[in-house]
């Protein structure tokens, strides 16, 4: 069991997602959206969802930084162990309650809102439970083992494991006196991971970089019932249309 929990399972979710992702971009490409239904409702998304976004983007930034920075780099730059603990215990408490009530906003939103509700699907449902368990385990996990002086230091038993699975040498030993908490939040993050591909979560792999490109659309007045292009003028003139 502990092979194919800690050696096993993370392989798996990382092959769903990408032959998931690679999928959905050839066969799906119509569904690669978010699915907005901010026509439907917009007071309460445009404060919920930056909420959300900006909660899981600090969320997301602690755990690349807990998990893939070892101590030993932290340490040389004179972050001690203390340090560490206090910006992990309050930053990422914080960032993770910001997520959550972003979460159960968007959630009201859609039970409370009949067009947003009939728009909601299956994949919708499973998509928030696993996120929204991922996200309270994780400070569940963290409050229930810290005190203000001290916590459990992840970074020297998840974190190698975490680093262990990228040389395809997973280190499963690392993981035996892990907290209960910690193991189970672990394993709901592997299968957010699987489920990204299945979901509107595909959404964060479409930044539109090309947007910082492209050239500006330019918008002309046209006079009524002019047929043509727009006659040439000066810059500095004034517009008659």
């Amino acid at each position: 069991m502990k092979t194919l929990l800690w050696g096993a399972l993370p392989y798996i979710a990382v092959v769903l997602l990408v032959a998931g992702t690679v999928w959905r971009f050839r066969y799906d490409k119509f569904g690669w959206t978010t699915r907005s239904s901010q026509v439907y409702e917009s007071k309460l998304l445009n404060v919920a969802s930056p909420m959300f976004h900006y909660g899981i983007l600090f969320v997301l930034v602690g755990h690349l930084m807990g998990l893939f920075v070892p101590e030993s780099w932290t340490d040389g730059i004179g972050l001690d162990e203390h340090t560490y603990h206090l910006l992990s215990l309050y930053g990422g408490t914080a960032a993770g309650a910001l997520a959550v009530l972003g979460i159960l906003m968007l959630l009201v939103r859609r039970r409370t809102n009949a067009p947003v509700f009939r728009a909601t699907t299956a994949n919708d449902k499973v998509m928030y439970v696993f996120l929204l368990a991922a996200i309270v385990l994780g400070m569940w996990a963290k409050l229930a083992n810290s005190t203000v002086s001290a916590g459990y230091d992840y970074r020297q038993t998840i974190a190698p494991w975490v680093r262990s699975l990228f040389t395809l040498q997973p280190d499963i030993d690392r993981m035996a006196g892990v907290p209960v908490l910690y193991q189970i939040h672990a394993l709901v993050g592997l299968a957010l991971i699987a489920l990204v591909p299945f979901t509107r979560l595909i959404h964060m792999f479409s930044a539109p970089v090309q947007y910082l490109f492209r050239p500006y659309v330019v918008y002309r007045s046209r006079a009524e019932g002019q047929l043509g292009p727009r006659p040439d003028r000066r810059g500095w003139e004034e517009s008659k249309l």
